[in-house]
């Protein structure tokens, strides 16, 4: 690693970083002077102080700060998006903040972002106690995990009719101005750079919110709803719903090819689907049943991994990700502490009394999604030619969205070959996966890795958003 020192012998470079340190230490007496003059008028700084989160029950000791709460999105409509938010582990001043957005549509990020995957804090068996995740992506970013849109978790609006009229363009549009409020609410964060991922239905959560800022940024007139984004990283672990069309044609072709289905269901599929068109034949959707039986079956998300049972309930180990660590019962536990009632008082969640429990998902927002576009490739071409740094990332071993599914989609963006087909390496010496490089555009597989990425190889996606963030390549050999 390479040390910087004060060396007095530098006659050029010690005054500078003499003047470097001076002005970090002025900026920092600036900060608590602003801090201590807005806590006592009740500005932003006393805002997210009732957010932090203090004594949240069954947490391990960690060294950063968090916060939960919520930030109005609509006043007429009483309408408010859950957040939680966790400064990096180490020098959150210095790293970037990153939204993680989960998809279904009406899946919760806290569910399974934070809580299952990539978040500091997993709950285990007793329902009672947290586990700290050490590959937590907040090691790299601050992390900011939003349950959108309302009717999300613990997200809400006082107009009941509001889950009949919920899309993309509503969601949209309400998690950008759960941003502009939440940066004026962390203004210290305002100037860093930010970044969005997610996964599975957020492949139009993610491009659709990142083309709202990129048009919206040029025209604000007031410089504080100015966001200053960077990129987005779109996970296709089973994952990125691009294409309507070659998502379901590559799912279909992995589930041959890895023998889900037999030769008769898979080419009575092939010659009765037409999936480019928006509304499938009766016969073709007859087919499609049939192939959705699987689910019944085997986890079609992870194909090698086992389904929840009340046999394996509670006996898998640790579930902190590693295949033979891995729990397929954590989402149990994740719904039994997050409906504590004192779980939920410290983090200042459910303050309105909703009448239903919190759950992973709500499917009534999946049955009412009325504005769903069938592609979002012209997004992502909009955003490419915007400069945006996007990077796609798939495990191999879901049957859900498939890496077939999306090297379909990539392919009909025409992007030129800049890097072909290379093996990337993690940190353990093994082949991590493996990527290629479009103008514009990196598309990384994750070896055996199911649709949540962070939950089966947490250092190999540690490791992923870290070479993200830092604009570099993966290691192509082993280190």
């Amino acid at each position: 690693m390479r040390r910087y020192v004060i060396n007095p012998q530098n006659k050029t470079s010690s005054p500078v970083l003499i003047l470097v340190l001076l002005s970090l230490l002025l900026g920092t007496i600036a900060l608590v002077t602003a801090y201590g003059e807005d806590a006592a008028n009740g500005g932003p700084f006393a805002q997210q102080e009732a957010d932090r989160v203090v004594s949240l029950p069954g947490q391990p000791e960690v060294s950063f700060r968090h916060y939960a709460g919520y930030v109005t999105v609509n006043e007429d409509h009483g309408r408010a998006l859950f957040y939680w938010f966790f400064e990096a582990a180490q020098s959150p001043h210095l790293k970037p903040v990153l939204l993680w957005l989960n998809g279904g549509p009406g899946c919760s990020s806290v569910g399974y972002g934070e809580a299952e995957e990539l978040g500091p804090f997993f709950p285990q068996k007793d329902g009672q106690t947290l586990k700290l995740n050490p590959y937590s992506w907040n090691r790299a970013a601050n992390l900011l995990f939003l349950e959108s849109p309302s009717g999300v978790g613990f997200s809400y609006s006082n107009v009941t009719d509001y889950i009949n009229n919920v899309g993309d363009t509503s969601s949209a549009e309400d998690s950008y101005v759960f941003l502009v409020n939440w940066f004026k609410r962390f203004p210290q964060f305002r100037s860093h750079e930010f970044y969005i991922a997610g996964e599975s239905y957020a492949g139009h959560y993610v491009p659709q919110l990142s083309e709202l800022i990129l048009d919206r940024n040029p025209d604000v007139p007031d410089k504080r709803n100015f966001i200053n984004l960077k990129g987005f990283m779109a996970s296709n672990l089973g994952n990125a719903l691009l294409d309507d069309d070659t998502d379901r044609r590559g799912m279909i072709d992995y589930a041959w090819d890895h023998a889900l289905i037999s030769d008769q269901l898979y080419h009575g599929i092939k010659t009765t689907c037409n999936f480019s068109q928006e509304t499938l034949s009766k016969k073709c959707e007859r087919k499609m049943k049939e192939y959705y039986n699987v689910y019944g079956i085997i986890d079609v998300y992870s194909l090698y991994s086992p389904i929840c049972t009340s046999t394996l309930k509670g006996s898998i180990g640790s579930g902190l990700g590693q295949r033979g660590g891995y729990d397929p019962c954590a989402s149990d536990y994740t719904e039994t502490y997050l409906n504590r009632p004192e779980v939920q008082r410290a983090l200042h969640a459910n303050l309105t009394g909703i009448s239903y429990p919190w759950s992973h998902c709500n499917n009534s927002v999946a049955i009412s999604w009325s504005d769903s576009p069938i592609s979002m490739l012209p997004t992502i071409r909009k955003l490419i030619k915007g400069g945006l740094r996007i990077w796609v990332y798939s495990g191999d071993t879901d049957g859900r969205i498939p890496v077939t599914s999306t090297r379909y989609t990539l392919r009909k963006l025409g992007l030129k070959t800049v890097k072909e087909w290379t093996p990337w390496f993690s940190y353990k010496k093994q082949a991590g996966g493996w990527r290629i490089e479009y103008e514009g555009l990196t598309f990384v597989t994750v070896r055996g890795a199911g649709h949540q990425v962070p939950t089966f190889t947490p250092e190999a996606s540690l490791q992923l958003l870290t070479n993200f963030l830092a604009n570099s390549q993966l290691p192509s050999k082993p280190f």
